[in-house]
């Protein structure tokens, strides 16, 4: 694990990551459930973003408190935190001679039979079309695939290109992870191999804006395909906690050749979400472009889940 992926976790919002973890908390106070506390001794700092028990001296970074109340090594406790907030840890699978050598550079060819030949389990096809009432043309439009591992866990592939459809990464989502026992595969919910080069998903639907044409940008593949199924054009930043430096220069260099963007978004109704629209706004002010905030219903945590919502009421979405 990267020391830039540590430190990305220890910077979610430690109250958030408390309520995630059943913690309730009132006016940055909560029952400590480190031990028998029948007045809230844990209180919250949101300048430090830490905790700290003045009972039983329990204290520490959003890492430390998912440690101790999942009762959860460093690494696990990681994984789960990353799998929570969509957060992509990056893996290298070990399984060539260069691999092992210690070359991480990005192979497009080991994926391209996936890319050429896409085919979808009945898994894979539970997941996308009944759990997610995504558009069957939108799976073909990302070319979603799918896979089963040595241990028989199937992935969902998800393969990302760059705006001339030239292939850059890949995401692998576990489609036998459980919230409820996320340990019941022995695998992360998200694979991300190193040196994938994924600031930005579904890139190639830029060249197809007309002008002023709103584009969506989502969090997250799910998101990003949700859109696609209602009849927008849309992009996704694949992690909630930030955009990246390549994926600013990504938009940039498009702006400077095809002109301002009429963006648009619905924030996921959290912090992560919240800054992640903010850091946006601030990004369209250098692109000479707009945005547009679009609030979701209360209730509904993501656009996926308001897409869901409305599409099984047969309601048209703006």
């Amino acid at each position: 694990m990267q020391p830039t992926d540590i430190n990305r976790l220890r910077g979610l919002p430690i109250e958030e990551v408390a309520k995630r973890l059943g913690v309730g908390i009132s006016r940055h106070q909560a029952l400590c459930p480190f031990h028998d506390d029948s007045h809230p001794s844990l209180h919250f700092s949101e300048k430090r973003n830490t905790f700290k028990c003045f009972v039983c001296g329990a204290h520490g970074s959003s890492i430390d408190l998912a440690m101790r109340v999942l009762a959860k090594n460093f690494t696990e406790a990681c994984q789960w935190l990353a799998d929570e907030h969509n957060i992509i840890i990056a893996t290298t699978p070990t399984t060539t001679d260069t691999e092992k050598k210690g070359n991480t550079t990005f192979d497009p060819a080991r994926y391209l039979p996936y890319i050429d030949h896409p085919t979808l389990s009945p898994k894979a096809r539970q997941f996308l079309y009944d759990q997610r009432e995504i558009d069957p043309r939108v799976a073909q439009w990302c070319r979603l695939s799918s896979w089963k591992d040595k241990k028989g866990v199937n992935w969902l592939f998800i393969p990302y290109f760059d705006i001339e459809g030239k292939l850059i990464g890949v995401q692998n989502r576990n489609l036998d992870y459980r919230k409820d026992k996320p340990d019941a595969t022995g695998a992360p919910r998200f694979r991300f191999p190193r040196g994938c080069k994924c600031a930005i998903y579904n890139l190639p639907v830029l060249k197809m804006l007309k002008k002023d044409e709103p584009l969506f940008i989502t969090e997250g593949t799910s998101d990003c395909w949700a859109m696609l199924s209602s009849g927008h054009k849309a992009i996704a930043i694949p992690s909630a906690t930030a955009l990246g430096r390549d994926g600013r220069m990504t938009l940039r260099q498009f702006t400077d050749n095809y002109g301002p963007l009429n963006l648009h978004m619905y924030p996921d109704a959290d912090i992560p979400g919240e800054k992640l629209y903010l850091e946006l706004v601030a990004l369209a002010t250098e692109l000479k472009s707009c945005i547009t905030r679009h609030s979701l219903p209360y209730g509904c945590k993501d656009f996926a889940e308001y897409f869901i919502s409305k599409h099984q009421n047969n309601i048209q979405l703006s």
